[in-house]
């Protein structure tokens, strides 16, 4: 299988063009081991992939050809944003890496009143940049054609003040809860088509406290349960991304 790499929507891509890969995808074909005229794939967000050959491999730089495009549409067909309260340690990088590879599109990580993860400053924005590569990897690696956007770290209380106004016919707002409410299954029975975009709020290590949940249900976010375990605070959102994505791709 060629080698996919992952590059900024702003480089142009057609088929006849060369040109030499950014620094990081160069430094990831050298660690592949990649000689001239060996096949690789490029995609840059926006729509499909190009097939594309290794030119010339330098030592601090690689030059490719771009071949043909081809039409590939593998993402969603709705618009899903998981609102995550950020778990410590790795934890999070393994949970965006998962929620990737299962079709999200926005991540925004998350300041709880039960957080153990504290981020701001100049950390929180290293640790977004950390993020978003490893979503671009992931996509790379699971073959998707969009790199979800991973949102700078924002409080709850934030999150709510940027919402768009109120919800619009076809998107959906739930909160994964551990309160008496519908399964997920129900949930998703009860939304009407068509649907557009559905937002998840999954809460940290401890989970959303009392003042959280009703802050989220007041506005206008339905509680919704995954069945009788609890789970840790990176599986809950993965659990209903991979049910949700079996549902839109049968």
């Amino acid at each position: 299988m060629a080698a996919r790499f992952h590059l900024d929507p702003t480089q142009t891509l057609c088929t006849g063009l060369s040109f030499k890969l950014p620094a990081g995808a160069a430094r990831h074909a050298q660690v592949l081991r990649l000689q001239p005229g060996d096949p690789l794939l490029l995609f840059n967000g926006t729509g499909g992939e190009w097939q594309a050959e290794i030119l010339r491999m330098g030592r601090q730089d690689v030059e490719v050809e771009v071949g043909r495009h081809v039409e590939r549409e593998v993402e969603l067909p709705l618009q899903v944003t998981l609102v995550a309260g950020m778990p410590a340690n790795d934890r999070f990088d393994w949970l965006i890496e998962k929620a990737c590879e299962l079709g999200v599109a926005v991540i925004q990580p998350t300041l709880c009143e039960r957080s153990v993860l504290r981020l701001s400053g100049e950390r929180a924005d290293k640790k977004r940049d950390h993020w978003q590569g490893a979503a671009a990897a992931a996509a790379e690696q699971c073959g998707a054609t969009r790199v979800p956007v991973v949102r700078p770290v924002r409080t709850l209380e934030q999150v709510l003040r940027q919402q768009d106004g109120p919800a619009q016919p076809g998107d959906a707002h739930w909160i994964l809860s551990l309160a008496e409410a519908r399964s997920l299954p129900q949930r998703w029975n009860e939304w009407q088509a068509p649907r557009q975009t559905l937002t998840l709020y999954s809460g940290p290590e401890g989970g959303w406290s009392p003042d959280e949940e009703n802050r989220l249900r007041t506005a206008g976010a339905l509680p919704t349960r995954l069945g009788p375990r609890v789970l840790r605070s990176e599986t809950a959102p993965i659990a209903a991304l991979a049910w949700i994505a079996t549902q839109l791709h049968p």
